[in-house]
């Protein structure tokens, strides 16, 4: 009888397959915003309710990542460590987006067709950016693609703008129309508009992974675009390195 044992699987392997289950991540929280998108247009609440499923997803693999990434990460590498490190920060920020079109999507089921048009059209546009945002996410951290992340940070003003629109709307309403449903719309408004933060925060974190260097707080001594402001500092940083 034989007593070969199977070889360990080493740091190359063992980071590919938890960063291939962190795209996962990204693929499954895409998904809930695009039904998130579709259910509000559509006001079907079936669609709506299998937003569920896909956070049960993402809670399983905020517990696989967590646990992989515990048990491995004194046992590799810099380079490594640095690459499951990305993946833990990736999946926290995941299934918190997953939490949140959640919360969005038990509201828009609780009031069903009582939301304005213009609220209706608005809150769609908003699911739809931040399914764009996770799909860009996904891609940049696959192809440590730059400009993908750069284009959500972008992506993530517009969420802010909208949600300053909805916000002002029901808030001081100027025009005196009765606003139906205002305290759902409002929680729904800012989970996606939260949702978008933790999508940026991925953003910054390729651009962390990718260049070495943060992103965050960098506009606060400067009247330029964060993404700009990178920029330049990555170029600078690349002319001193020559």
């Amino acid at each position: 009888m034989s007593t070969a044992q199977t070889p360990p699987i080493g740091p190359d392997a063992i980071c590919a397959e938890i960063q291939e289950q962190t795209l996962e991540a990204c693929r499954v929280a895409r998904s809930a915003a695009g039904i998130v998108a579709e259910g509000i247009a559509t006001g079907v609440a079936s669609v709506l309710e299998t937003v569920r499923q896909r956070e049960k997803e993402l809670d399983t693999l905020d517990r696989v990542i967590d646990d992989r990434v515990t048990a491995v990460i004194t046992q590799v590498d810099a380079d490594h460590a640095r690459e499951l490190l990305a993946c833990l920060k990736f999946i926290i920020d995941l299934e918190r987006i997953g939490d949140l079109l959640l919360n969005c999507s038990n509201r828009a089921v609780a009031v069903g067709s009582r939301i304005e048009l213009q609220d209706i059209r608005e809150l769609t546009v908003m699911a739809s950016r931040l399914e764009k945002m996770l799909a860009d996410v996904h891609d940049a951290f696959s192809q440590r693609d730059l400009n993908r992340a750069l284009a959500v940070l972008r992506s993530d003003a517009e969420l802010d703008r909208i949600r300053n629109l909805i916000f002002l709307r029901h808030l001081e309403n100027h025009d005196g129309s009765p606003r139906q449903e205002s305290f759902h719309v409002l929680f729904m408004t800012q989970s996606l508009e939260r949702a978008g933060d933790h999508a940026k925060n991925l953003a910054e974190e390729v651009c962390h992974l990718v260049s070495g260097h943060s992103v965050r707080h960098v506009l606060r001594a400067y009247d330029r675009p964060v993404e700009q402001m990178f920029i330049d500092d990555l170029r600078r940083r690349q002319k001193e390195a020559k």
